[in-house]
């Protein structure tokens, strides 16, 4: 069967520095280093259980009148712009502090009452299978009365295609059950999101374990070091999401209603299982360090086992060349005529018997 080669970036070098990655960090007051999206794209799902309403509007006005319609609306903005954002938090009554956290980057995921309405801000992650690492992007929702908001940075790709196909569905609960189940749901795809990162973590690892027992070099470490980076900080960016969803669990808010308290219970147990796996995962990573430093002990000890008998083989044969290599004229052996083959013959005799009691007792 043939082997399966672990992937490696191109740019993956051991002996080489590489640039540090920039920790997800940014000051809440801090200015927003975010460079403004080019293309701005903004879906609106209005919804009740006998009406549905999809719409892609081109500018950012087009979406204000929803929020005088009787159902629930979802406004998703893919790319963040300073222009759409203020003005669409302007007209949803949005609290300029979390107008701030929408548009700085590097927030770590939270969750706030603001007045009367619910924020939160939380990584959406992704796996790249190309260069072995993990990408993300955060997505900050805002739960009112009678609608959603949600800001995405990434205009190509997001987790939210289950959402979109339940509420096209005739008769589904989301588009009949309020915008806190609404809430729940984009929350609750997104940490399930998290499982499949997860899994993509879990099949490196599992590969990472058969290169081990094979290839302990350099690049297998390099390839190890990646894991552990990846995991740190994907546990890292997780790790916040656990208090967020509890948040939600603890709030009395009047826009939360007590009937879905039980489906963000649920979200809160998958945030559990996920920190929980990522620490299982953490656990097998250390074990690979482990696992490569006894390899590598191993490969030592077989190559000092080996220079050892050699050593041990040689060293009456050299005591024997060093006596009969002296320079002394009164030899009784020296001027023997079949010296040199009878001196050759004990040398081969001490060697095989050496090698025979070595191989009886299991040294090689």
């Amino acid at each position: 069967m043939a082997k399966r080669i672990l992937p490696i970036p191109h740019a993956l070098n051991p002996f080489k520095p590489k640039k540090q990655r920039i920790m997800n960090y940014n000051p809440v007051t801090g200015m927003s280093s975010r460079k403004p999206a080019e293309v701005v794209k903004i879906t609106v799902f209005d919804n009740s259980p006998d009406h549905a309403e999809e719409v892609v509007v081109q500018h950012v006005e087009q979406a204000f009148h929803y929020l005088e319609t009787p159902g629930t609306s979802w406004i998703n903005i893919d790319g963040i712009r300073k222009e759409e954002v203020h003005a669409i938090c302007t007209r949803y009554g949005v609290h300029y502090l979390i107008e701030d956290d929408i548009l700085n980057v590097g927030q770590r995921a939270k969750m706030d009452e603001m007045g009367e309405q619910l924020f939160c801000v939380l990584p959406m992650i992704y796996f790249n299978p190309t260069a072995c690492t993990i990408e993300q992007e955060q997505v900050s929702i805002v739960l009112g009365k009678n609608f959603v908001i949600s800001f995405q940075e990434d205009i190509k790709r997001d987790v939210f295609d289950p959402i979109r196909d339940k509420l096209r569905f005739n008769g589904s609960r989301i588009r009949s059950a309020g915008a806190d189940y609404l809430c729940y749901a984009l929350l609750d795809v997104i940490i399930d999101s998290y499982f499949v990162v997860l899994d993509k973590l879990g099949e490196r690892i599992e590969l990472m374990e058969d290169v081990v027992q094979h290839e302990a070099n350099n690049r297998t470490l390099a390839r190890i070091n990646l894991l552990r980076r990846e995991l740190l900080l994907f546990r890292r960016a997780i790790s916040p999401v656990r208090e967020l969803v509890n948040g939600f669990l603890r709030s009395e808010s009047d826009l939360l209603n007590e009937h879905n308290t039980k489906y963000f219970k649920d979200v809160f147990d998958h945030i559990v299982h996920c920190s929980d796996l990522t620490e299982n995962y953490r656990d097998m990573v250390i074990n690979l360090q482990e696992q490569y430093h006894t390899q590598l002990n191993l490969k030592m000890n077989e190559v000092m086992k080996v220079l050892a008998v050699v050593t041990t083989l040689m060293a009456p044969l050299t005591v024997i060349a060093g006596i009969y290599g002296m320079n002394f004229d009164n030899m009784p052996e020296l001027h023997s005529p079949n010296g040199y083959f009878v001196t050759i013959s004990i040398m081969v005799v001490i060697l095989i018997i050496m090698i025979f009691l070595f191989k009886k007792r299991g040294w090689f």
